[in-house]
C-alpha cells in the first residue's frame, strides 16, 4: 500500500513557485524605481517651467490688432517694463503705458506661463483730419468719430486718402489725447456714418469748414474739389444732403457759370456770382 502511494508519486512535478515569485518581486521594484525616476524628473522639468524660467528669463511678447503703429514703436513706449522677468512684468503698468498713446482706444494684456505676454491693441479709426499749431509750427491730426484728437502716422496717411479736411473747430489749444468740444461730436458721428457708405462722397469735398453760431449751433460751408463755388449748409450732413448738394451744383453752374456761393441753409436754393448778384430759386431751379 505504501509502496504504491510513493510509486504514484515519483512522476509529479513540483513547480518553483519561490522562484518565480522572486523574479517578479524584481521586475516590480524595477517598475518602481523607474517611475520614482521619471517622477522626480518631471518634477524637477515643472519647477522649472513654472518657477526657474519665470524668474529667470525675460518676457517674449507677441502683439496683435496693430496697423497705422509698428511693433518697435510699441515696444518702446513699454520698454520700462518690457525688459522685466516675467514674474515682474505688469499687466497694468503695460496697459497704463500704451493707453496713453493717443491713437490707442484699447488694449488687452495677459501673461502666460513660462515667459510669454499677449498684447492685443485696438486703434482708433480716424473719420477726419485737422490742423493744429505745435511747437509754432502747423501738423496734421486725425480725429475719430468720438471727437478725440491724435496724431496721424505714414501708414495711415498713404492708406486712407478719403479722410475730410474739417476747419474752424477751435483745436488749437487742445492737446492730442484731448477731444474736440461738445456741440461738433455729432458731426464726427455723421461723418463716420457717411464714409461707411459704399459711395466716397467725400472724395468730391476738398474741405468741411465749420462756422460756429450763438446758442451752441454751427453751420457748414463744403469746398467741392472740382469747382471753385463754396456751398453753404446746415450742421444735418448725411448721405441725402450731399446729393443734394451735388445737384444743385450741376445746375447751377449750368445755369450760371461764374457762381461763387450756393447757400442751401433755409430750404431754398440761393446762390450768388461773382458780380454780387443774388439769385433765388425756391420749389425748382429755372432759368
Amino acid at each position: 500500500m505504501s509502496d504504491f502511494v510513493i510509486q504514484g508519486f515519483e512522476n509529479f512535478d513540483i513547480k518553483p513557485v519561490r522562484k518565480r515569485k522572486a523574479v517578479s518581486d524584481t521586475k516590480m521594484n524595477a517598475i518602481k524605481i523607474f517611475a520614482a525616476i521619471f517622477g522626480i524628473l518631471l518634477l524637477c522639468e515643472l519647477c522649472v517651467y513654472f518657477f526657474v524660467v519665470p524668474c529667470l528669463d525675460k518676457v517674449e511678447i507677441s502683439w496683435s490688432g496693430l496697423s497705422s503703429y509698428t511693433k518697435e514703436s510699441m515696444s518702446g513706449v513699454i520698454s520700462p517694463c518690457a525688459g522685466k522677468k516675467f514674474m515682474n512684468f505688469s499687466t497694468n503698468e503695460a496697459k497704463s503705458l500704451l493707453m496713453s498713446v493717443p491713437g490707442i482706444e484699447s488694449v488687452q494684456v495677459s501673461k502666460r506661463f513660462p515667459n510669454k505676454v499677449y498684447i492685443h491693441v485696438s486703434e482708433r479709426k480716424p473719420v477726419a483730419m485737422t490742423f493744429v499749431s505745435a511747437n509754432g509750427r502747423t501738423v496734421p491730426v486725425e480725429i475719430d468719430k468720438n471727437g478725440v484728437l491724435f496724431s496721424t502716422t505714414a501708414n495711415s496717411a498713404d492708406s486712407d486718402s478719403s479722410l475730410p479736411l474739417i476747419s474752424g473747430i477751435p483745436v488749437e489749444n487742445i492737446p492730442e489725447g484731448m477731444r474736440i468740444p461738445q456741440k461738433y461730436r455729432a458731426l464726427m458721428e455723421q461723418i463716420d456714418s457717411i464714409r461707411s457708405l459704399s459711395q466716397n462722397y467725400f472724395a468730391a469735398v476738398s474741405e468741411i469748414h465749420v462756422i460756429p453760431k450763438e446758442y451752441g449751433n454751427y453751420e457748414l460751408v463744403l469746398y467741392p474739389i472740382h469747382s471753385r463755388t463754396r456751398i453753404l449748409t446746415g450742421r444735418q450732413l448725411n448721405e441725402e444732403s450731399l446729393q443734394y448738394m451735388m445737384v444743385a451744383l450741376d445746375v447751377v453752374n449750368a445755369l450760371e457759370p461764374d457762381v461763387e456761393e450756393i447757400d442751401l441753409r433755409y430750404g431754398s436754393v440761393t446762390y450768388r456770382t461773382k458780380s454780387d448778384t443774388l439769385h433765388r430759386e425756391t420749389g425748382e431751379f429755372v432759368e
